[in-house]
């Protein structure tokens, strides 16, 4: 950005003169008000000095030499201040400085660090984040890019700009410019406040730009099947094979939680006996890395017993034949309208299914059902709760019971 002022006076520090009457000769530099002073070495009288002029009087040939010198150091700095804009340095007074003494000191870029940040979770994958973890970040980085570029004119830009201005602007792009909900907005700058976190913790930027910064997520009203739904389901064969495996995939997920991808990679030897003799599913969520054991319910044992032998399972190896997920979706909508039931069904109200019609209204408790879950708090698992009113009526029909006996 071309600075509103810019100043630069020669003068005579008379504070320090030495026992011949010598004066250290300084060049102030004033931007947008602000200054800083810098020492050029070299002496003068100051009864030989022109203050409103900034250069020496007289036709000696030490006065002629010192013009000389100043005429330069005047061209150094305009040259330091073209350079900055050229490759987008803030121009201030101590950058200019820096220029001149050869004291540049290199300024931290965000996108640079965000780049070095994603290669650190992919090295990671597997062991402290998950694969689609990854996927979210290198997202996060493209948008941030775009957005440097649309706001700025840049193709990175310092971590020192980084402020709160910057912050409220990137919010308004994915609201305006991409057209994100509340919550989609939310999880990107989610994401990008933990790059921007760790530049506050290693000093590369003095303040928190979030300081203030609100991210209100709100809250979605999550959709899950009646027990008529999954009734209608359990009760309904399909002859068309691609059908009944999705319809047999959907259901597994509804009695047992899984997500899609946790059930894309189940395989035989992930079906163990538990603690209470019966056979338990051991593995561990992908999008946490969260070791999950589940006992089996009867409905999902069924489903395992009727691929056991087939030929789909054999070659994948797979406990079940689990299509692609937009082949998933695109069946379940199939299916769903087959049987009537008009909810989107995907593999995650399958998943909210069993954390709420399956057990939560069943009497499991919250804390079993967020182990099962693979949540890693259960403040995640409590949302579930609050869309059950046939749960409240039962355990306030339980409540009067007991005030009544």
């Amino acid at each position: 950005m071309i600075p509103r002022t810019f100043n630069v006076l020669f003068f005579l520090k008379k504070s320090k003169t030495d026992p011949k009457g010598l004066s250290h000769l300084y060049c102030r530099i004033t931007i947008n008000g602000d200054q800083t002073e810098i020492s050029l070495g070299r002496k003068w009288n100051s009864t030989e000095w022109n203050q409103k002029l900034g250069r020496t009087i007289g036709l000696k040939k030490e006065a002629k030499e010192l013009n000389h010198y100043i005429d330069t150091i005047l061209f150094k700095i305009y040259e330091a201040k073209r350079n900055a804009l050229e490759v987008g340095i803030e121009i201030t007074p101590e950058s200019i400085k820096e220029i001149l003494t050869g004291k540049v000191r290199h300024e931290k870029m965000i996108l640079e660090i965000f780049k070095e940040h994603n290669q650190k979770v992919k090295e990671l994958v597997g062991k402290d984040y998950a694969p689609l973890t990854l996927v979210r970040f290198r997202t996060s980085l493209e948008h941030t890019e775009r957005f440097i570029k649309m706001k700025y004119g840049k193709d990175d830009l310092e971590v020192s700009k980084i402020d709160y201005d910057f912050i409220n602007s990137y919010e308004h792009y994915f609201k305006a410019i991409r057209n994100c909900n509340q919550n989609t907005s939310a999880k990107y700058i989610s994401n990008f406040r933990k790059v921007v976190n760790h530049c506050f913790k290693m000093g590369w930027i003095k303040r928190d730009p979030f300081l203030g910064f609100k991210m209100q997520k709100i809250e979605v009203k999550r959709n899950i099947l009646t027990i008529e739904e999954i009734e209608t389901l359990l009760n309904k064969t399909f002859s068309i094979p691609r059908l009944e495996h999705v319809k047999d995939t959907f259901l597994f997920c509804c009695f047992t939680g899984l997500a899609y991808v946790d059930v894309q990679k189940l395989k035989p030897e992930d079906i163990k006996i538990g603690i209470d003799g019966e056979d338990w599913i051991f593995t561990a969520r992908q999008k946490t890395d969260v070791d999950t054991r589940i006992p089996l319910l009867p409905t999902a044992k069924q489903i395992i017993e009727k691929y056991k032998n087939s030929p789909e399972s054999k070659i994948s190896g797979k406990i079940l034949p689990v299509p692609s997920n937009q082949k998933m979706n695109a069946y379940l909508k199939e299916i769903a309208d087959i049987c009537g039931i008009e909810k989107t069904l995907t593999t995650h109200l399958a998943r909210h299914t069993f954390a709420t019609t399956v057990t939560l209204s069943n009497g499991v408790p919250i804390e079993t059902v967020s182990k099962l879950l693979g949540h890693k708090n259960i403040r995640t698992t409590q949302h579930y709760a609050k869309i059950l009113d046939l749960k409240v009526s039962n355990d306030m029909s339980n409540l009067r019971s007991k005030l009544l006996k």
